[in-house]
């Protein structure tokens, strides 16, 4: 761990000469690239040198409580040595976690789709729950939302939601919520009070950039149609929805919310290159896969990962046991603490699996 602490240490000061250098100052670009990567290394410093101060006062004192000769001086000495080991092993534990290998795509913004699953019109009202616990939850974090293509049942359900989330490590955040979502509650229409159980699948997706994925027009079949659903001024007016067919994998992408034929065309795009990173990373990328494993959970869609239950108001992550009795904020968006839980125990898992190293 030392070796690794020196080597970023050694970094940091180097970047921060090189920013004052003269044919990095008048280079905005190559400033703003150098100040980016000191930025993510000045955590780690800060940390390193902070340790390091107080190793130092830790080996000072142990080193007189073992050779001095005056009892008072020698007392004192072993109370130093009592009261700072166990910050020196916090200072340490912080360090460890600060050297954990980060995502690359954690700092990205996402595309989350939500589809109802078994259920009916239950599962697809639990699809409306999860997109607005989503949103709320990004409204909370300063986040942007910006709905891509939604599929509604006309009584409040949702079939399938996609929308794209942007701001401060989304990705990093939300990628914990890939999987099957299940909800236990009495339905509206249940005259017997009998609670029922259905489900909702949720997809996490970076977002990838056009360098990241490259698309051959030649390999696209794009179609217009009339937008159809329920009501609005540009709806069975113009022939505004275009569905994006990806020939080489299968995918097809359908957007028609907006009334401009270019801006469906582009959302549909903006889908398409993420699912296909998704794709690149879950087939080709075999230690990508490998590293999932080892997080907290798979990311898997077929996982059951959390599961709602209405009449107790409780919340329960099945991958890290976690249970809390606060339903009513939580799918209004209060999701920090779920969140957090799970970012600590995948950070430990990953402590864990460094340190057999």
């Amino acid at each position: 761990m030392l070796d690794k602490l020196e080597t970023v240490s050694n970094m940091f000061e180097t970047l921060t000469r090189n920013l004052s250098d003269p044919s990095v100052t008048s280079n905005p670009a190559e400033y703003q690239k150098l100040a980016k990567k000191r930025a993510e290394v000045e955590p780690v410093y800060n940390a390193y040198q902070s340790f390091r101060e107080l190793k130092k006062r830790f080996d000072d004192a142990e080193e007189m409580q073992k050779n001095e000769a005056d009892p008072e001086l020698r007392s004192m000495a072993q109370e130093e040595v009592l009261s700072l080991k166990p910050e020196l092993e916090r200072k340490e534990k912080e360090l460890r976690f600060l050297l954990i290998p980060k995502d690359a795509d954690d700092a990205k913004n996402t595309i989350v789709e939500i589809r109802a699953g078994t259920g009916g019109e239950e599962a697809a009202l639990f699809g409306a729950n999860l997109y607005r616990m989503y949103t709320r939850y990004a409204e909370r974090r300063g986040w942007k939302c910006e709905v891509m293509s939604i599929s509604d049942t006309g009584i409040g359900g949702i079939k399938e939601a996609i929308f794209s989330v942007e701001g401060k490590d989304v990705y990093g955040r939300l990628k914990y919520e890939s999987g099957v979502h299940r909800v236990q509650r009495v339905p509206a229409t249940e005259a017997s009070g009998r609670i029922h159980t259905s489900a909702a699948t949720v997809a996490v997706l970076p977002e990838a950039e056009d360098i990241e994925v490259q698309i051959d027009e030649k390999d696209l079949r794009i179609d217009v149609f009339r937008s159809s659903g329920p009501g609005g001024q540009s709806v069975n007016t113009t022939d505004s929805a275009v569905r994006v067919t990806h020939i080489p994998s299968g995918i097809v992408i359908s957007c028609q919310d907006e009334k401009s034929q270019h801006k469906n065309k582009n959302k549909a795009m903006r889908i398409l290159r993420a699912k296909l990173l998704d794709n690149a990373h879950s087939e080709q990328d075999k230690s990508r896969a490998e590293n999932r494993r080892s997080q907290v959970g798979t990311g898997d869609r077929s996982e059951r990962i959390r599961t709602y239950n209405f009449p107790q108001q409780r919340m329960t992550d099945h991958r890290i046991g976690l249970t809390l009795y606060k339903l009513s904020a939580i799918v209004e968006g209060d999701l920090d603490e779920v969140i957090d839980s799970l970012i600590e125990a995948d950070n430990l898992k990953k402590l864990a699996s460094t340190s057999s190293e």
